[in-house]
């Protein structure tokens, strides 16, 4: 029958080679996630998880490697718990290099969106421009409606000067006409002998 201990040892290595496949194929997710930011927010979280289950278990085993009674089994198992902890190490790495490609994608995407918006504010800028453009036609179209009555009102009023001069004048002719003839009249009825 096996001791308690060394059944205790057992199920730690168990955990630990659980826990070292768990990271390794959420890190092959993180480096296969195309998808949101949430998603792979949510991956780098478990990652994060599971290395502090991973340390715990690691933590475990080598109290439990410092306990054994045998010399030969203490060496060999905190051989073993260097192992696991350089084996973690290189796996921190991997953690922190997903996280910064995490942040990378996070800033890209600020990125994206940011030009987005410069787009839509272009467009919406192009459309007010359109628009101006338009209203400045209509305008210079009317404008040249409204020089078109300008000329034919000046010709209007410049036809209507001239002729309020001739009028003027053919009304002082038959004055004068008039006057001439009363004069005519009065003088042969008054002085008929002149």
């Amino acid at each position: 029958m096996a001791a308690p201990q060394d059944v205790h040892v057992r199920i730690c290595n168990q955990e630990i080679v659980k826990f070292d496949l768990e990271v390794k194929a959420l890190i092959q997710d993180i480096r296969d996630c195309s998808g949101p930011l949430s998603a792979l927010t949510k991956l780098n979280t478990e990652v994060k998880e599971k290395f502090q289950q991973l340390r715990h278990r690691i933590q475990e085993l080598e109290q439990s490697a410092k306990e054994q009674d045998k010399e030969s089994e203490k060496q060999l198992l905190l051989q073993e718990v260097e192992n696991h902890k350089k084996q973690m190490l290189r796996k921190t790495t991997k953690e922190s290099l997903a996280q910064t490609a995490s942040a990378i994608t996070e800033s890209l995407m600020g990125i994206s969106r940011m030009m987005s918006q410069q787009v839509q504010q272009s467009e919406e800028a192009m459309q007010t421009l359109v628009n101006s453009s338009r209203t400045i036609l209509d305008a210079n179209e009317e404008f040249k409606s409204m020089s078109g009555t300008i000329q034919l009102g000046r010709k209007l009023i410049t036809k209507y000067n001239r002729r309020e001069l001739t009028d003027k004048l053919l009304i002082f002719l038959a004055l004068a006409l008039f006057l001439a003839t009363v004069l005519y009249i009065v003088k042969k009825r008054l002085f008929p002998f002149l």
